[in-house]
C-alpha cells in the first residue's frame, strides 16, 4: 500500500480527481472523472468500471457488470474534507459505499451505508480515516472486497452488511 503524505489544506479538487482516475486508470476499466451531478455535494466523481468476479475473487458473483464512484470535497468548513467511496451494482439496485460527510452525525463522521436503489437500508459507524485523499482512496479499495461480500440478502434485495472488517 503507497502511502501518500501531503499539505491537503493546498489540495485543489480537479487535480485531486485526475490523480485518483490515474491511480484507479491501472486496475480498473473506462476510469473516468465527470462533473457532480448538482443533487452530488462537490465538484467531481471518478467513476471506474469492474468486473465484480474478478475485483472480488468470485467465479459465481451474481453479476457481471459494477462501478466504483468516489469524490471528496475538500472545503467544508470541518477540519476534514468530505468523501464518498460507493460499489454499485445497477443490475441489483445496490450501494455500498463509505460516506464522511454532515449526515448521520449520531454514526460519528464516517459511515458505511447500504442502498436498495435510492432507498437507504442500512447505515453503520466506520473507521475515520485522518489522511491524504489518495490514501483514503487506497485503504478503502482494500477494504471494499470484504464490504461487498458482507452484504446480507433476503428475497433478492439487500438487508444490510453482516460483519465488515476494516
Amino acid at each position: 500500500m503507497a502511502v501518500f503524505l501531503a499539505n491537503r489544506a493546498n489540495l485543489q479538487s480537479k487535480r485531486l480527481h485526475d490523480s485518483i482516475q490515474n491511480r484507479l486508470s491501472g486496475a480498473f476499466e473506462n476510469v473516468r472523472r465527470r462533473r457532480a451531478e448538482p443533487r452530488e455535494a462537490g465538484s467531481y466523481r471518478v467513476v471506474a468500471e469492474v468486473d465484480p468476479r474478478q475485483f472480488l475473487d468470485h467465479d459465481e458473483y451474481s453479476v457481471t457488470a459494477a462501478r466504483i464512484e468516489t469524490g471528496f470535497q475538500l472545503q467544508t468548513g470541518e477540519p476534514h474534507g468530505y468523501y464518498w467511496f460507493n460499489w454499485i451494482e445497477p443490475d441489483r439496485s445496490l450501494l455500498v459505499g463509505w460516506h464522511q460527510d454532515d449526515t448521520h452525525d449520531d454514526l460519528g463522521p464516517v459511515h458505511l451505508q447500504v442502498n436498495d436503489g435510492a432507498t437507504p437500508v442500512t447505515h453503520e459507524p466506520a473507521p475515520f480515516i485522518d489522511s491524504h485523499p489518495l490514501d483514503v482512496v487506497e485503504r478503502r479499495l482494500t477494504s471494499l472486497p470484504d464490504a461487498v461480500r458482507a452484504v446480507e440478502w433476503e428475497q433478492g434485495r439487500p438487508v444490510g452488511p453482516g460483519s465488515v472488517r476494516e
